[in-house]
């Protein structure tokens, strides 16, 4: 065991995942992840790198519970937390208030709190779970790492809706983008593998999971991103409509004969892949398509359709892109989706070698050699989160340290 261990914990609204990381290089001790918080089945799931699973049921365990399993679990592992400095947890949220990761004390805490209307499954958890390892540990220092915060870098022209202003802060209404935790890593990455300067690189980042979004990356930094006040805009996801026309919203409401709830159920659960095919899973709806599903077949072609869209509009924004960066689930795993997304687009510089797009798996490597080069990077959220922790809690500002040692990942 190193001498020195960070935890990173990712809440989610029944679930939570939790990871051990060495606090020198990042490296992966152990991970676990405990789902159907507060429902039936309620079970742990641990693993210690390179050692096998181990499972622990947990009827009807609360959070409290969850992370009392959690420390126990480690007990029982062997792996003393003697030398834990820092617990980092993904908050899915933070406005307008929080552009960079923070040590949590009890203002954060309660500003984190006021924007639980704007993430209501996730933040609530997440103070919970921070209120949760304060009590168990007052010492030990907890911080907050954003989803929005990447995102904070936005210019006014690429986050504001065209609306009379003094609705919008009333309200709060405006584009936050998401899974920024994931690009600020998986830029870095990439800034890496192409040998440029992190502050210098620019890319259009394509984080492709069951939830999906696109980020245009110049000088380092978010200057626009395909979702927006919520994660249900931009890309076809699972089991999310992505864009989706406001009017059409109104008309359900008016001349269907739907509630608000009906509504958001249709576009966040019940749409994307989902509500065409009836699978959200990106690798089954493909073998549907490939035996001749014509459903399927619409589906892959619409979803591979919106993200060129959206390339083609950050080739746009962003003068001389170094990469189209692919991630996330899909992103990573998906040699046919990537192909079907890129090769359409040769007459912009972006083109993909069939071979090395047929090999990609598990590792950062350049797939296409085109005027535009097309790499392949597995996204680490959990090192950033890692990272951010252990400079915080040695007393250095994010800004100014926050490239994630990607060697040990």
């Amino acid at each position: 065991m190193p001498d020195e261990t960070v935890l990173v914990v990712n809440a989610g609204s029944s679930s939570l995942k939790y990871e051990l990381r060495d606090a020198s290089g990042g490296a992966r001790l152990g991970r676990g992840i405990i789902s159907r918080i507060g429902h039936d089945g309620t079970a742990l799931r641990y693993q210690v790198s390179g050692g096998s699973a181990v499972e622990q049921p947990l009827p009807g365990a609360s959070y409290a519970d969850a992370i009392a399993a959690m420390f126990g679990r480690f007990d029982e592992a062997g792996e003393r937390l003697d030398g834990l400095i820092g617990v980092g947890h993904r908050v899915v949220h933070g406005g307008t208030a929080f552009s960079e990761p923070v040590v949590v004390d009890d203002d954060v805490l309660a500003q984190i709190d006021a924007l639980s209307s704007l993430a209501p499954l996730h933040n609530p958890v997440a103070v919970e779970c921070l209120r949760l390892m304060k009590e168990r540990d007052p010492d030990l220092p907890q911080v907050a790492v954003f989803d929005t915060a990447f995102h904070a870098t936005l210019p006014r022209e690429a986050y504001a809706f065209a609306i009379p202003e003094d609705v919008a802060e009333a309200h709060r209404l405006r584009r936050y983008g998401f899974h920024g935790t994931s690009v600020e890593y998986v830029t870095g990455r990439t800034a890496e593998l192409l040998g440029i300067e992190e502050d210098d690189v620019n890319l259009i980042v394509c984080h492709l999971g069951n939830g999906a979004s696109i980020t245009a990356v110049q000088g380092g930094r978010s200057v626009d991103t395909s979702m927006g006040f919520t994660p249900l805009s931009g890309l076809v996801m699972g089991t999310r409509a992505g864009d989706f026309d406001a009017s059409a919203v109104l008309y359900l409401l008016d001349e269907a004969g739907m509630s608000t709830k009906d509504v958001a159920e249709l576009l966040e659960r019940r749409s994307g892949l989902l509500g065409m095919t009836g699978d959200s899973d990106m690798a089954t709806v493909r073998d549907h398509a490939a035996a001749g599903d014509e459903a399927a077949q619409r589906a892959v072609q619409l979803a591979a359709y919106r993200v060129r869209h959206y390339v083609g509009a950050y080739l746009a924004l962003v003068p001389g892109v170094h990469a189209l960066v692919f991630t996330g689930g899909i992103g990573e795993n998906d040699a046919a989706f990537r192909a079907a997304v890129c090769g359409p687009l040769v007459h912009l510089g972006i083109e993909i070698d069939p071979r090395r797009n047929a090999l990609a798996v598990d590792d950062s490597v350049v797939v296409g050699d085109g005027p535009i080069p097309v790499a392949v990077v597995p996204t680490d959220e959990e090192a950033e989160i890692a990272h951010h922790t252990v400079t915080l809690v040695r007393g250095r500002s994010p800004s100014a340290d926050h490239v994630a040692d990607h060697s040990q990942t």
